[in-house]
């Protein structure tokens, strides 16, 4: 069947890269830093990669006063733990093949808009994106669908002609929210099962498995 797919919207953390060492590291320096108490272990950490900090803070009652400065901090040292970070196997060969294919390319992360044009420019990503929308003041995350809307808007698009491709439940409910094809990836951080309950369109085990939607 063909979808007619205009563009492929793709999630950061656990779906082009390999990157909860760098952020838990980063996050329990920040911690110490600030002499805050925290008792988050690396594998409770990973089951909410994509929520923002302070939800995943509420959860596990870590009281810290001043986000805003914590937040810096963190920014900061992320890239101290840098090496820690992979891109999954064929995530370049396969966003050049979308693009060669005349499909738009952007990206969706909960990550701050300063750090996630660091991180796709570190990894030599920045080339393949026509867009890069990272959290913004006063625009709401996922899984709100306004940001996804604003892409298509950008690309003069209905949403129905938009895949968004992501690890998580916030990445389905973003895309589902929005009216556009959703596509789980089962390598990031939730469980294949835990994504068939969110329904999406799609679900591949393999990055260039894109490549046969």
């Amino acid at each position: 069947m063909n979808y007619n797919l205009k563009a492929y919207v793709f999630d950061l953390d656990g779906t082009l890269m390999e990157s909860h060492k760098t952020i838990y590291k980063a996050m329990v320096c920040s911690f110490n830093n600030f002499n805050i108490k925290y008792s988050i272990t690396q594998d409770q950490f990973n089951n909410h990669i994509g929520m923002h900090f302070e939800d995943i803070f509420k959860i596990y009652s870590i009281d810290v006063p001043d986000f805003d400065k914590f937040l810096t901090f963190y920014k900061k040292s992320y890239f101290n733990f840098i090496n820690h970070s992979v891109l999954f196997p064929e995530v370049t060969s396969t966003l050049d093949k979308l693009i060669k294919s005349g499909k738009q390319i952007a990206l969706l992360t909960t990550k701050a808009q300063d750090q996630a044009d660091l991180i796709i420019n570190h990894f030599g990503l920045a080339k393949y994106f026509t867009t890069v929308m990272g959290r913004r003041d006063g625009i709401p995350h996922k899984p709100d669908p306004s940001q996804l809307l604003m892409i298509c808007d950008k690309y003069k698009i209905d949403p129905r002609e938009c895949i968004m491709v992501g690890d998580t439940e916030l990445d389905i409910r973003c895309g589902k929210n929005a009216g556009s094809k959703t596509c789980a990836v089962t390598f990031g951080y939730r469980e294949p099962e835990f994504l068939k309950n969110e329904f999406p369109d799609f679900i591949i085990n393999s990055f260039d498995s894109l490549l046969n939607i």
